[in-house]
């Protein structure tokens, strides 16, 4: 039996290096941006390192979201994130950089806690709620968009996709492809257990 799954386990792996199927896949998956005028732009948590560095994805949807905000396209800029532990918390971060970046400080709403996309969902459409904002522009990576469209909609927002990525699918490496299965796996076994929870549909 451990020889069968080592067996299965290579075999997916030779797959992912060397064949199209991360890249046909993840395009089947891929959700089209639609940038258009909201009520406020939320960028979801992400990465972030343990001296409060924005890396990885933190970085990349906060970026992204102040250049949305920096073109009119909302009010409101809402960051989402964690406290790590050292005890900085992700959405000031980004917080400060969204003002050094010329983002005026009452533009700016942080949420913090939320320990996953759904928690996100729950606490980021209470704010919002509470200032009148409904129609956001959802700023997060492109294959967690379906998911996280999914949670933010059943919260009762109206969401338009803004993905950080748009080449997600496009690799021409091994290890590129072998990355983006892996990033495929996590979000599909995420949209599981979301499923079996009850928590989306």
């Amino acid at each position: 039996m451990t020889r069968l799954v080592g067996a299965l386990g290579l075999a997916g792996l030779l797959v992912a290096a060397f064949t199209s199927l991360p890249g046909i896949v993840a395009r089947r998956l891929e959700m089209p941006a639609r940038i258009e005028p909201a009520d406020a732009i939320v960028a979801l948590g992400g990465d972030i390192g343990p001296d409060a560095t924005l890396v990885g994805s933190s970085l990349r949807r906060a970026v992204t979201a102040i250049v949305l905000e920096r073109r009119g396209l909302a009010p409101l800029l809402v960051f989402s994130g964690v406290r790590v532990g050292t005890g900085a918390e992700e959405p000031e971060v980004r917080a400060k950089l969204a003002r050094s970046l010329g983002v005026p400080g009452n533009r700016i709403v942080t949420v913090l806690g939320a320990r996953n996309t759904r928690e996100e969902a729950i606490r980021v459409a209470a704010t919002l709620r509470a200032r009148g904002a409904r129609h956001i522009l959802l700023v997060t990576d492109t294959l967690h968009l379906v998911r996280a469209r999914a949670l933010f909609e059943r919260a009762g927002l109206q969401v338009s996709p803004a993905p950080t990525d748009d080449r997600l699918a496009e690799v021409s490496t091994p290890s590129a492809r072998v990355g983006l299965a892996l990033h495929l796996l996590q979000e599909g076994l995420a949209r599981l257990y979301y499923r079996v929870a009850g928590y989306s549909t």
